[in-house]
């Protein structure tokens, strides 16, 4: 996990400095709603990355349990499905 992470941020890192070196001025008119297309594409983004940390911490903390030997479910309290029929409750 940690080699995927170092190469993310490698990528990432040489994308970024790409694309400042090889930009371009444009002097154009930016409409406003171009703002809340980035506002949009900025949350979708941070929704994403947010998930996939969320899988990979769910992934990897399952797989420490299974390998610590720690039940996830010892604490966790289960009802049991009685169901109670009275002459009330029919009427």
């Amino acid at each position: 996990m940690k080699k995927i992470f170092i190469k993310l941020i490698i990528i990432i890192y040489f994308v970024v400095n790409f694309a400042l070196l090889f930009s371009i001025n444009a002097r154009a008119y930016i409409d406003p709603s171009v703002m809340t297309y980035a506002i949009q594409a900025i949350a979708g983004i941070a929704i994403a990355i947010g998930t996939a940390v969320a899988l990979y911490w769910r992934n990897a903390k399952r797989k420490l349990s299974k390998k610590m030997g720690i039940d996830e479910n010892r604490n966790k309290e289960v009802e049991e499905d009685n169901i109670v029929f009275s002459k009330k409750d029919k009427e």
